[in-house]
């Protein structure tokens, strides 16, 4: 695809014409996947989407989404699912609107499979040849740009219009999606969906449909906060019979409910599966005891208090972003590294709106920060990290902050031989690229303007000075006529010259 946001004159907006504007998205899907020069640009939640759809190998000429689960199969594992206890509620809002617009109303569960489909008869026979039906998975990666597959792959409500579908025989159907959220946990359950035929379009569907998975979660607020009632009354016999010890109640995913003392307790506390002890924040071991629902957690009195801080180290300078919690390395995604590389920046912590800010700029948005920051934490435990402000509570060791301090201190090899790579070079998150640039230009300016020609010699062996220029003409005037570098510096020269005037 040549065509990026911002490259034509016109980024294309939905439009009050269905008519009109299905021909215009036409032209732009067909000349932006043939590599023409388009008239417009897709939006920039659209372009992103169909880069996604096309690197997962999905095919616009191909319209078979994946049969997942049989029709027989689906009621029983919607019968388990948690959004079961939300769809009435979804009924009640939105199946009588897609009746009178002619629309379908679907529920997803988080990986985009389709278990509930309600609405007109006739709607329902259009959507079944094209997949649109109970069992078929919708995830970007399966059947390309569609409102609920691209709902959970950025996070966010969408609207997606006639040919902003990736896959062209979905270009006479619009849809709108917004995630679900899980009260508890802060992981995405699935999907709510109104999809219709082209003419069916209003444009305050998306915000209805946010507005609706908005309700669904504070539903499932209260259902939480009503079973923690419950749970709280049935167990604080087993709290207040530990007379003065340290103890607390945990509902199954960990969430504290009720603690003696009061304060001094995180969120939830990580207790893996069939476990007796677990380690606390102030390095104190508590012994862990299974209710019929969730957990007492107590500390002995003779317990006593080791502090003992985490270790946590960061090797972020490169493509490959790796974090190791105490001698074991984290499942890290590349938003879970930028999030570690800001909380190091800024030990004193940063707010979820700092953090949007710095990650997304003025688009960033908080509730976004705060479910990543959820299940890092889930990871890093609370003896990791701390909220309100979040910030690190490990002691942490990190590449790019030894190239720091090593520039810092005037020791420009070791800052040379430490930043090999620029900081989480595949990021593109403005304060981090803000961050990798300062870091190299201060590096540069360095080895340039220092006399330890090793310390350059090393620079230019990295990513960053591979393709510079000036590095090594430098290293050419400098190094002597024996020394073994020169003529490698030579051939680099040489080479990087003849790649400019190709050019």
């Amino acid at each position: 695809m040549k065509v990026k946001p911002g490259e034509a004159s016109t980024a294309l907006g939905l439009s009050s014409d269905p008519v009109g504007q299905f021909h215009l998205l036409q032209r732009v899907h067909d000349a932006t996947l043939g590599d023409e020069k388009a008239s417009a640009s897709p939006r920039p939640v659209i372009s992103d989407s169909w880069r996604r759809s096309l690197a997962a190998r999905v095919n616009p000429e191909d319209y078979r989404p994946p049969l997942v689960y049989r029709s027989d199969e689906v009621a029983e594992v919607r019968s388990a699912h948690p959004l079961q206890a939300v769809v009435p509620l979804l009924r009640d809002l939105l199946a009588g609107i897609a009746d009178e617009s002619r629309h379908v109303m679907i529920v997803t569960d988080a990986l985009g499979t389709i278990l509930w489909r309600e609405g007109p008869s006739d709607i329902c026979l259009r959507a079944d040849p094209v997949g649109l039906c109970e069992g078929a998975r919708w995830a970007e990666d399966s059947i390309g740009t569609n409102a609920m597959g691209t709902a959970l792959a950025i996070d966010a409500p969408v609207q997606i219009y006639s040919a902003e579908h990736l896959v062209r025989i979905y270009h006479t159907w619009t849809c709108a999606a917004a995630p679900i959220h899980d009260p508890d946990t802060g992981d995405t359950l699935g999907t709510i969906d109104v999809s219709g035929l082209l003419q069916a379009l209003h444009p305050a569907v998306v915000s209805l449909v946010s507005a609706t998975a908005q309700l669904a979660e504070s539903h499932l607020r209260r259902r939480m906060e009503a079973g923690d009632e419950r749970l709280r009354t049935r167990n604080m016999p087993h709290l207040a019979a530990l007379r003065g010890e340290m103890g607390a109640l945990l509902t199954p995913t960990g969430r504290i409910i009720a603690a003696e003392p009061h304060g001094n307790w995180p969120e939830r506390i990580q207790i893996r599966s069939g476990a007796d002890k677990v380690l606390l924040d102030d390095g104190r071991e508590a012994l862990v005891e299974p209710l019929p629902e969730g957990y007492l957690v107590r500390v002995p009195r003779s317990a006593r208090a080791a502090a003992r801080r985490p270790k946590l180290s960061l090797s972020f300078l490169g493509d490959r972003p790796v974090a190791v919690l105490d001698g074991r390395e984290l499942p890290l995604t590349l938003r879970w590294a930028e999030l570690l590389a800001l909380l190091v920046l800024h030990p004193a912590g940063l707010t979820a709106e700092q953090l949007a800010l710095q990650l997304y700029g003025d688009d960033g948005n908080p509730a976004t920060v705060r479910a990543e920051i959820h299940r890092l934490r889930a990871h890093l435990g609370g003896a990791g990290m701390r909220a309100k402000p979040y910030r690190l509570l490990a002691d942490v060791e990190a590449d790019f902050i030894a190239a720091q301090a090593a520039l810092c201190s005037g020791d420009v090899r070791a800052a040379a031989a430490a930043c090999h790579a620029p900081l989480l070079a595949n990021s593109e998150a403005p304060a981090i690229r803000a961050e990798r640039y300062c870091l190299l230009a201060a590096l540069r300016s360095a080895v340039l303007g220092h006399r330890d020609l090793d310390a350059l010699w090393t620079f230019a062996q990295s990513e960053p000075g591979s393709d510079d220029l000036e590095v090594f003409e430098r290293l050419i005037r400098d190094l002597s006529a024996h020394d073994l570098r020169r003529p490698v510096a030579a051939a680099r020269l040489a080479w990087l010259l003849a790649e400019n005037e190709e050019q």
